[in-house]
């Protein structure tokens, strides 16, 4: 049986990562600072609280699993989007040398749309909310897209638009060339669907495509 990590599983687009693998049948380690958030009783279910920038607590967590998912978060309040942040990049300045010195190749991250290059999609409208909201984090995005595609691993890198709490229908368009990328509306779940399935398949690796409904 295939063991995933899934940093971040505690809330969002982690949270289900982490139900739909278990779905599906795998093994999972949720690693967050409060797993118990999950709120989820699963004999294949395994909660691990730590912190993404602790190197110690990252390498304990990687140990006897296969791949590992990363869907950090940061708070949506106001007040926390308009902070600069550097949670993306240095989680991963941490994670890319666990993994390889775990000799772990699979890592799939959740981003968004507006991330490294696909910003270049959006509209001059767009682009203007986009960075007076989540401009500062989106910045860090950049470099932790940066960083991953620049390591050995076989990455794949998932850019949601607009984020809903619906249920997942499996319908859901990956776009992966830069001519098709738009915004639009996906549900977590349908993410996470995305996302465990790429894993499953091996598919869209060293790739970041955009996913919309």
């Amino acid at each position: 049986m295939a063991k995933l990590l899934v940093i971040g599983g505690s809330k969002g687009i982690g949270r289900e990562v982490v139900l739909r693998a278990l779905e599906q049948g795998h093994s999972v380690r949720a690693f967050a600072r409060h797993p118990e958030g999950i709120k989820h009783d699963h004999p294949e279910l395994e909660l691990v609280a730590g912190d993404a920038l602790d190197p110690a607590a990252v390498a304990q967590a990687l140990e006897g699993c296969d791949a590992v998912v990363s869907a950090l978060g940061i708070p949506k309040s106001i007040p926390a989007l308009a902070r600069p942040t550097t949670v993306f990049s240095d989680a991963t300045a941490v994670l890319i040398p666990a993994m390889e010195a775990a000799g772990i190749k699979r890592l799939l991250v959740v981003t968004g749309f507006g991330a490294g290059e696909s910003n270049a999609a959006m509209s001059t409208l767009e682009r203007m909310g986009h960075s007076a909201i989540l401009g500062r984090a989106y910045a860090d995005k950049a470099v932790q897209e940066d960083m991953i595609k620049a390591s050995g691993l076989d990455w794949t890198i998932a850019r949601p638009g607009i984020l809903s709490n619906n249920r997942r229908t499996g319908v859901y368009r990956v776009l992966t060339e830069p001519s098709d990328w738009r915004n639009g509306i996906i549900s977590r779940a349908d993410v996470a669907d995305f996302i465990v399935t790429a894993w499953e398949e091996g598919s869209h690796i060293h790739a970041a495509p955009v996913l919309v409904r």
